[in-house]
């Protein structure tokens, strides 16, 4: 949530932010209202407690009839004290409801505007050209038994699929590799839980307006998690960390669920858009000072991968209007589909300011006797699932074998070029 002062004191960098967003300017005079009539039930309650405070020691004083009275008084005066308690819990409810469905507030220079106002900040590489028809990444995983997107759906359902052989070792591979980017760059490897409460997935931003592609499990009320974003930044929940030696670094690994919703149509084909991946999560705890500088060198590890990579890519800068509602700033990173003639979003990188750490209460305290403020958090994918389609259609070979870039050779036996290594039948 964004820091409630600002809606008292200093409102117009969030009217502002709303606009770049394309949203309503009635959530701010929504939140006003909401945090007048608490601090107005605040004052209440306290004035009736304080009036039964007073009554409570005249009633010790007193005696025979006149204690008898004020005995009946103190009654109905308990009774409003416990009216006015109800209405404090429920400003406070409506409060935090109206606070915490506003998004966070946008950097200055994060372009205004929808999901085609993105600023490109640069492309890296050349285009990828073949002498020979290219193929899809479907058609060359299925010449090598890498994917089987038919028994997917047959065990699982549409958007489901089996990674086997190659494909299996291909995956493994760059997660092997970008877990030992992470390693060399400083962060402590997790293998999170995926399945987190319902205050850890709203303390994230993730019940908003993306609730639709989560799976949730009524019977244990646990939600299935899309990221190791939200178990890693519950981690340190209602916690005061220490940031005195720099930033506190984790890179989580795990299996990530997403629905999907309303991406009917898109993607349909292969596995750019399926209910079930592997992820590699860069996740960064750091002070506010300090959180523009940590998102440059997340979106710097990220390059460094898809370098490693040989791959033919695009950073953008994310449209106000196409940003989570906990993300200050989002850099994209593209890489080039050869299949489909465009670049296609492969990896994400995004500076959520203070706003997750002050749903999850997730402090530091910037001097050893001073008092303590909310931590800025950052997060990054460093390798997925999705990068497969990248790296099979990009080093096609005529021969129809492909090209294993060298960094993921030593995950995958050695193997130079895609074979059929356990070809299921």
């Amino acid at each position: 949530m964004i820091d409630p002062s600002l809606l008292r004191d200093n409102p117009e960098p969030l009217i502002a932010s709303l606009a770049a967003r394309g949203a309503e300017r009635s959530l701010v005079d929504q939140a006003v209202t909401a945090d007048d009539h608490r601090r107005q039930a605040i004052a209440h309650f306290e004035e009736a407690r304080a009036e039964q405070n007073i009554l409570g020691k005249a009633v010790a004083q007193a005696s025979g009839d006149e204690k008898a009275a004020l005995v009946a008084n103190a009654k109905e005066l308990a009774q409003r004290v416990k009216d006015a308690q109800a209405a404090l819990t429920e400003a406070e409810e409506a409060a935090k409801k109206a606070l915490w469905a506003l998004p966070n507030i946008v950097i200055e220079g994060v372009p205004a505007g929808g999901a085609d106002n993105f600023h490109t900040i640069k492309t890296v590489g050349h285009q990828p050209s073949f002498s020979f028809p290219a193929l899809d990444h479907i058609e060359i995983a299925q010449r090598h038994g890498a994917i089987d997107m038919g028994r997917g759906a047959k065990v699982s359902g549409s958007r489901f699929y089996f990674l086997t052989g190659m494909g299996a070792l291909l995956e493994n591979a760059l997660m092997q590799h970008g877990l030992q980017t992470a390693v060399a760059a400083g962060f402590t490897p997790v293998i999170p839980p995926t399945l987190v409460r319902p205050e850890v997935m709203a303390g994230t931003g993730f019940l908003g307006e993306h609730a639709s592609e989560v799976y949730y499990l009524p019977n244990d009320d646990l939600y299935l998690t899309g990221t190791s974003e939200v178990a890693l930044a519950g981690f340190h929940a209602d916690e005061i960390v220490d940031l005195s030696l720099g930033p506190l670094r984790y890179v989580g690994m795990s299996t990530c669920y997403r629905r999907e919703a309303g991406s009917h149509g898109k993607d349909v084909t292969g596995i750019i858009r399926v209910h079930q991946f592997q992820k590699l999560e860069m996740f960064s705890y750091v002070s506010p000072a300090d959180a523009e500088a940590e998102h440059e060198k997340l979106l710097g590890w990220q390059e460094q991968m898809l370098g490693d990579l040989g791959l033919h890519y695009r950073v953008i800068d994310v449209a106000a209007g196409d940003l989570g509602s906990s993300a200050a700033r989002k850099y994209d990173i593209e890489a080039w589909i050869p299949s489909q003639g465009t670049f296609r979003e492969l990896t994400s990188t995004s500076n959520c300011t203070t706003y997750q750490a002050r749903r999850l209460n997730v402090r530091h305290r910037p001097e050893a006797d001073g008092p303590t403020e909310a931590v800025a958090t950052l997060n990054g994918t460093l390798a997925t699932t999705r990068w497969i389609v990248a790296l099979l259609e990009t080093h096609q070979q005529e021969d129809g074998t492909v090209v294993i870039p060298e960094v993921l050779r030593p995950y995958m036996g050695g193997h130079e070029r895609m074979g059929s290594v356990g070809e299921t039948r």
